[in-house]
This record gives C-alpha cells, structure tokens and sequence, in this order.
C-alpha cells in the first residue's frame, strides 16, 4: 500500500479495484496525439483506471475518501462493459492495518457514480447491507437527491443497490463543510451537479482531492475534462479557478482514478512536476 505522511494526517491507498475505459472517453475531445503523450494507452486504445480510496488516520478519526467498485454486485456482462477486471479488495487492505470495516468513522463521498460508491454495500446472502455500518457518510445535497432520483442519463450510474442501505448513515451539505478540523469538502458541479472535492490544511499547507475533475494527473489543464461529464463547462471553470490559487501558493494533489501518480505538486506554470509520489506496482 501506497502512503503519504501530511504532518499530522496519514493517507494510505487502499485496493478499490481497477478498471480499463476507452481512452477518448477520459479526454473528451482532447486528440488522442496530445492526450497519449501524457497518459498511456494500450492497442485497443484502453487506459488503465484505478478506483483507490484513501483512508485518513488523523487525530484518532479513520477517514475514506470515496469506496472502490464493489465486490460480487456486477454481473459479467457488467464487468465486460465497464471494462472492471479486478474488484474492491478494501475489507482485505484494512485487515493488513489491523481494522475492520467497522472501524470507519467518516467517510467523504466526492460522488456516488458507481464506481466510486458500489463499495458502500455488499451482498450478505440474499441481502445488501452497509459495508461500513459505523460511518458517516458525508456528500452534497444535489448530488443525494440526484442519486434517489436519477435522470434519464444519470441513471446508467446512480443505482440504488448503492444507496438504500447506507441512507440513515448520510449528512449531506450544501455549498461547503468543514468535516473534521482540516478537512473540507467543497461542492463544484461539473462531473456530476452535486460532484465536490476534498481540500486537506495542515500547518498552511494544502492538499486537493479534486475527484473526478481533476481524475489523473494528466487532466490538470482546465481544458481536458471527461466525455462522461455532465456539466463539463463546469468543470473547466471551476478547474481553472482553482488551479489559479493552487499552483502559485504550492498545493499539492492526490488521485483516485490514477493509474501511474498518488500525489503530484506542479511548479506555478502547471507543466512541471516538482513533486509526487508514484504508484507502486
């Protein structure tokens, strides 16, 4: 397991799964010459995409940041579509730091698109139970509402098999919360209408989970936003006003979907890497 120590707060990667999208679909309508330099590609035009929570310890609080795919809730034609070829192994990465589940007090759900909320629940025979019944699950009002009652897009992604057994463990929030001292989640539109990112302070450093946004570290120019996103004017405006404040003041940024970097520091231009931590393998 990947890990990064941020003063007092400890981040760890946890095994959510991996899955393979064609790699337009990342880009949008970047061209493959340009966006293939900076992200690799396979023959079929495939990109590996991991789907990694990251568990916080800090000040005796167990934190994830988003779920993992699931286990044992895709049937194969499923998998075969959404190019997942391996599922959340969460509860096992746990065991290694001697926790269990139910160890999990909060839990900071950037969205609920399947990938990123499928390992809230899981099957217990013919039943679907909350993986992390101890929790509080924290995410946007819009964002709840839509998952409760999806439109005829957002349906491909917002299922209820996610949602109904976790729904007396939610807080939701509107516009900004401060969750636990130092841990803000702040709502941005874009992706999905009630999509929001995770920004870390500790000793006036900063650090930004920028969700689906900013999914790799190759996405980092406003301009390069997903085929999947709802709103994607939204996303390049709300991008590019962060990223103005947090390159010249030296944020840094992790990643759930990235495949190659955890972490990663840009210089002020935003073109130079200055620091990162690369995923091991």
């Amino acid at each position: 397991m990947d890990t990064y120590t941020f003063h007092d707060m400890k981040l760890t990667w946890l095994d959510g799964g991996v899955n393979y999208l064609d790699g337009g679909t990342m880009f949008g309508v970047v061209p493959k010459a340009l966006w293939s330099r900076r992200y690799e590609v396979d023959e079929n035009n495939l990109i590996e995409l991991r789907t990694d929570p990251i568990f916080i310890q800090y000040e005796g609080k167990n934190i994830l940041i988003d779920t993992g795919i699931g286990k044992g809730k895709l049937t194969e034609k499923m998998r075969r579509n959404l190019g997942v070829r391996e599922e959340t192994k969460v509860e096992e990465e746990l065991a290694k730091l001697g926790l269990k589940p139910g160890d999990i007090d909060i839990i900071l759900m950037t969205h609920l698109h399947n990938d990123h909320a499928a390992g809230l629940t899981e099957w217990q025979g013919d039943k679907l139970v909350s993986v992390f019944s101890n929790a509080d699950i924290y995410v946007s009002k819009i964002e709840w509402d839509e998952m409760r009652n999806p439109n005829i897009r957002s349906r491909n992604t917002y299922w209820k098999e996610n949602w109904e057994s976790v729904q007396q463990q939610i807080t939701t929030f509107d516009g900004q919360l401060t969750v636990h001292s130092g841990i803000e989640m702040i709502h941005t539109g874009g992706h999905s209408e009630g999509h929001s990112i995770i920004k870390l302070t500790q000793n006036g450093e900063t650090i930004l989970h920028m969700g689906d946004i900013m999914p790799t570290h190759a996405h980092s120019n406003p301009l390069w936003v997903l085929a999947y996103d709802d709103y994607p004017m939204t996303s390049i405006f709300m991008k590019e006003k962060l990223m103005k404040k947090a390159l010249p003041e030296g944020y840094k940024f992790i990643f759930y979907h990235d495949a190659f970097y955890r972490l990663v520091q840009w210089d002020e231009s935003g073109k130079e890497i200055v620091d990162s931590v690369k995923r091991s393998r």
